[in-house]
């Protein structure tokens, strides 16, 4: 390693190193916790964002591993700072973690800015966590790594595996069909997440942690090991002595992430089967980052690059832990390097291509080989029509293939109270062909774009056996759901998008192949509905929510706040210190 700063060129050397009454003031405080002159005076100080907490099952043992990364800042001569943020569970935060992300990627940024650091550990991995701590740590612009918490072990339930979300959705319809007892339904409950870590399909935690690997903000093979090995604490431990590293190398973000980091991003989401979601994080680090990344990336990618990950719920069998054991993100990656830049800058120094040049596959079966994928196509599409000009997203690598093209009669809920209601009403008039809608579900109308788009099938459907229909929504749903769901139609129906206009009966038609969706009523009529169509009432009057719904951007915009683009300003200063 050769350093490219000498120790007084360090930011932290503002606040320790002068001779005045203001520096006396940082070092006597620091000497008030027990720290010595010797132990920071020359070394770099790094800053470890733990998104620990008691609320917060992906995350609990993020309270002993952070010592594992101040273990590794200390042996490479750093002095570690740890800095709690926000914790997004997506478990336990009402009534959307969405509605948040923002929140903690402002928290990272101004945490991080206003401190005496000079580099940071970033510790996530719930859905939300990981896109939120690399949007506020890449506009800040210090060097950063990635610390992914890592997939949970897989669930088990009389000798069946069971994958988070999934199989949730699969024996909740079983149990509402009465072929599940509660003493089974409650023996679900222990088995399907029995240990720490995120969840262990390809769901949004492992979409983003692969994502934020393959941009290069992680160390190889860091988003695949999963929480309880003890790969996991090494890989800790590696993570605070390579940040060390980096900020004597002046390695930033920005050195990282490139147009070209991105479209990797793109490329290895579409090969895992990933969520739906990524869409939405991805354009908004892309932004952050000042590059320009829309959904036309997306499409572009999906017509190239197969699913290669037998994951569910694109795949049929396998978990993350299956997908370590195969060989992980390297190994998959290894897979389609005809699709990736590997002369991409990563945070080990080397590039993407140095950085898999020795990985293999263990199992072609959890990953397999372009030429035998498990969906020939990407695992995302963009689709768009008069229903959504500005885009909407389907995962047709988890849907029954007789959904890639239908047309269906609307029947449609202006919120989720009234369609959770209606669902299970025996003498709702629905069949199997019928489009269902919720609307008021996006960025501003849920508020903040909950996880809502994988409506329930109707419970007379269910017991019939009916277990996929066409199911149409501005929201998002998790990306541990399966089925035919089109979400995040843009621009959404709380702001007068076409969403709004539609009524029962009306006809739509999906046509994935032509990535078209189309309301099947004529130009005059919407015209009219349009004229009779009233604004919803304000939702926030004060407070976050307020702000929120002022400055959210759309699903096709990444959902990022409007003043917190890179476009939208100059950099902000450093912090005065007098």
């Amino acid at each position: 390693m050769t350093n490219k700063k000498d120790p007084e060129t360090l930011r932290s050397a503002r606040w320790f190193a002068p001779d005045d009454l203001r520096a006396f003031g940082h070092r006597s405080r620091a000497m008030q916790m027990g720290y010595a002159p010797e132990e920071w005076k020359g070394r770099p100080v790094i800053a470890i964002l733990n998104t620990w907490s008691d609320a917060q099952p992906c995350h609990m043992h993020f309270k002993s591993r952070v010592d594992d990364v101040k273990r590794g800042i200390l042996m490479a001569g750093g002095f570690p700072m740890e800095l709690p943020a926000l914790s997004l569970s997506e478990s336990f935060l009402k009534p959307t973690t969405m509605l948040y992300r923002n929140l903690l990627a402002m928290e990272a940024e101004e945490l991080l800015r206003g401190h005496p650091v000079d580099g940071v550990v970033l510790m996530g991995g719930c859905d939300k966590t990981t896109p939120a701590l690399l949007l506020g740590a890449t506009s800040v612009g210090l060097p950063a790594i990635y610390l992914p918490a890592g997939p949970m072990l897989r669930g088990n339930w009389k000798g069946k595996t069971l994958g988070s979300g999934s199989d949730a959705w699969k024996y909740w319809d079983e149990r509402r069909a009465g072929k599940i007892s509660d003493k089974d339904w409650v023996d679900v409950e222990a088995g399907i997440a029995r240990s720490y870590g995120t969840c262990m399909t390809m769901g949004t935690a492992s979409t983003m942690t692969a994502i934020a690997e393959s941009i290069g903000m992680t160390l190889p093979g860091a988003s695949s090991i999963p929480a309880a090995d003890a790969g996991h604490i090494r890989m800790s431990s590696e993570s605070g002595r390579r940040i060390v590293e980096m900020v004597w190398e002046d390695l930033t973000p920005k050195k990282v992430q490139s147009r070209k980091a991105f479209e990797n991003a793109i490329a290895v989401a579409m090969a895992m089967g990933c969520s739906t979601n990524a869409i939405i994080h991805l354009i908004a680090q892309a932004r952050r980052a000042g590059q320009d990344i829309g959904l036309e990336d997306f499409e572009t990618a999906s017509r190239k690059v197969p699913v290669i990950a037998n994951v569910r719920p694109s795949g049929d069998k396998y978990l993350m832990e299956d997908f370590f054991y195969a060989g992980g993100l390297p190994g998959l990656m290894s897979r389609i390097r005809g699709h990736l830049h590997l002369d991409a800058m990563t945070v080990t120094g080397k590039t993407l291509g140095e950085n898999i040049a020795g990985a293999d596959v263990y199992n072609d079966d959890v990953i397999r080989t372009v030429a035998n994928p498990i969906y020939a196509e990407g695992a995302l599409a963009v689709l768009k029509g008069n229903l959504a000009p500005d885009g909407c997203v389907i995962k047709p690598s988890a849907c029954e293939p007789r959904f890639l093209k239908h047309t269906g009669p609307a029947l449609v809920f202006d919120d989720y109270p009234s369609m959770k209601k209606a669902i299970d009403d025996p003498d709702l008039d629905v069949t199997a062909d019928h489009v269902l809608i919720l609307r008021n579900a996006g960025p501003q109308g849920g508020p903040g774009m909950p996880e809502w788009g994988m409506l329930p099938i109707p419970t007379r459907l269910v017991k019939r056996g009916v277990r996929d229909m066409v199911r149409l929504s501005d929201a998002r749903m998790s990306g541990t759901s399966y089925g035919a769901c089109i979400l995040h139609v843009s621009p959404e129906s709380y702001i007068g998008g076409p969403l709004a206009l539609v009524q029962n009966g009306d006809r739509i038609t999906l046509d994935v192949a032509a990535r078209s969706i189309n309301l099947e009523v004529p130009e005059a009529e919407l015209a009219k509905r349009r004229v009779q169509w009233k604004p919803p009432e304000t939702r926030f009057e004060r407070g976050y929510g307020w702000m929120f719904t002022r400055h959210i951007k759309q699903a096709n915009e990444g959902c990022d706040f409007d003043f917190l683009e890179t476009s939208f300003g100059a950099p902000v200063d450093e912090p005065s210190i007098y």
